[in-house]
This record gives structure tokens, C-alpha cells and sequence, in this order.
């Protein structure tokens, strides 16, 4: 792979800068839906949440089995 020319790292520099001006924002905008999401709808029957590899599986076993919470 070429070394990137000087316009590329100029590019760069300006795409990186604008992203981290921007992330403050986006975790505000991402904050803010969660907390919506969650008081619109409490309660998600059709949530199946993310399982990765066999550990999350067995674990997700194990609190099937447990008493729901309160």
C-alpha cells in the first residue's frame, strides 16, 4: 500500500476533527432515544436479545430459569 499524499492526510485530518465535534452530539441524540424508547414501550415482548458464542447462551439459560425480578 502507497503512504497516503498530503491531500489524503489533509482529508483525513478534517474528517477525524469533524467526528470529534460531533460525537458529543451523537452520544446526546443516542441517550436521549434510549430514554424515549424505553418510556414509550416498557415492555418489549418481541426483544430477543443479541446471543453470542455458546457462554452468553448458557447464560441466558440460567436466568430463564430464575425468578422475575420484585
Amino acid at each position: 500500500m502507497a503512504p497516503p499524499t498530503p491531500d489524503q492526510l489533509r482529508t483525513r485530518r478534517r474528517v477525524e476533527t469533524l467526528i470529534r465535534l460531533m460525537a458529543p452530539a451523537l452520544d446526546a441524540v443516542l441517550a436521549v432515544g434510549d430514554r424515549v424508547s424505553r418510556i414509550v414501550e416498557r415492555d418489549d415482548p418481541e426483544y430477543y436479545p443479541p446471543r453470542v458464542g455458546q457462554r452468553a447462551a448458557t447464560a441466558s439459560r440460567s436466568s430463564d430459569d430464575a425468578p422475575p425480578p420484585g
